[in-house]
């Protein structure tokens, strides 16, 4: 077993697929502050996520390609002697999913495989972390999720998510392969443009002097989790994994253990922009499950982890971020 130190990332060949997502420039933010070398697979230019819109593009190396190719992620991993690997890369969208199934299933379940066959050819790589969601475990009888229940996703999105994690634990169990799993509930924070999500759709909609919209009927209960938690915990799997190679195939759940509905969660985001604009619920979600909540004991048991950030905190720091960036793009 080695030992952590503060220097571990400095120079670290460390590639991050999805950086253009929401929790992926977050995660490249922080990689680039403790000094790593970060390599960003790319496949579609998107202008305005935070990877791109930043400063953060100077400070990375881009390569632009598909998950879903081996050969291409051999390449990569062995002309860049890639050490440590972030996969975040995913079609993240359930409404996506349900209209549009196989570019999920390619990029969730096929991408993963073909990353971490990638991985098993590489002998520099020496730590693979796996996002993977909530959304495995399916609709369970017994709430909250912990590490123990079954993965079993029925709706395309879902589906895509069990599938990728299973696969994860496979290569661990079989090849060996050093991966660990992360599950987290909704993501949230600034950098988010699909503003068909919650949180950055009732932020937008409340700075245009609009009503915010509520897909389903607002029952539906989730856990949320800020952007930068989610970064922070990234990072964390990698250390501690590096640090006890018996990690090797164990998943864990990232949450703050407070989930709200949806309407919960849009009277946190009025309350926090001070307006009494009323809601407009249209009750049109369908093919998702109704209340998904996790349980972090095992991350604060076995990893030491805690949140930085609390509900409040976290949709303050956002709402200032898209207040920002409405200023900027006006």
């Amino acid at each position: 077993m080695t030992t952590i130190t503060s220097s571990f990332w400095l120079d670290r060949p460390t590639l991050v697929t999805g950086g253009t997502g929401l929790v992926g420039g977050w995660l490249v933010k922080s990689l680039i502050e403790k000094g790593a070398t970060v390599v960003c697979v790319v496949r579609d230019w998107v202008p305005h996520s935070i990877l791109l819109s930043s400063d953060l593009q100077k400070n990375i190396i881009i390569v632009h390609g598909d998950i879903t190719d081996q050969f291409f992620l051999e390449r990569v991993l062995a002309e860049y002697e890639i050490a440590t690997v972030f996969h975040l890369a995913a079609q993240t969208v359930v409404g996506i999913a349900n209209r549009s199934p196989i570019s999920t299933f390619e990029s969730n379940i096929k991408g993963t495989w073909a990353l971490l066959e990638a991985c098993r050819r590489s002998a520099l790589t020496k730590q693979i972390i796996i996002a993977s969601s909530d959304k495995a475990y399916g609709d369970q009888e017994h709430l909250p999720y912990d590490e123990s229940h079954a993965l079993q996703g029925r709706h395309p999105y879902d589906v895509s998510k069990s599938c990728a994690d299973l696969i994860a634990q496979s290569y661990a169990k079989t090849f060996h392969l050093p991966v660990v799993i992360s599950r987290c509930g909704n993501f949230y924070g600034g950098g988010d443009l699909n503003w068909n999500r919650i949180v950055p759709g009732t932020i937008r909609s409340l700075l245009r002097g609009q009503a915010p919209i509520i897909r389903s009927d607002g029952t539906y209960v989730r856990d949320y989790l800020y952007v930068e938690d989610g970064a922070a915990a990234y990072v964390t799997l990698a250390e501690k994994l590096a640090s006890n190679e018996e990690l090797r195939g164990h998943a864990f759940n990232f949450s703050y253990e407070e989930p709200l509905s949806v309407t919960a969660l849009v009277g946190q985001i009025l309350k926090c922009m001070a307006s009494d604009v009323v809601p407009v619920v249209q009750n049109q979600a369908s093919n998702e499950i109704h209340d998904q909540y996790l349980s972090a004991e095992k991350a604060r048991r076995m990893l030491g982890w805690t949140p930085s950030f609390s509900l409040e905190k976290g949709l303050r720091k956002t709402v200032e971020w898209y207040t920002d960036y409405f200023a900027k793009h006006s």
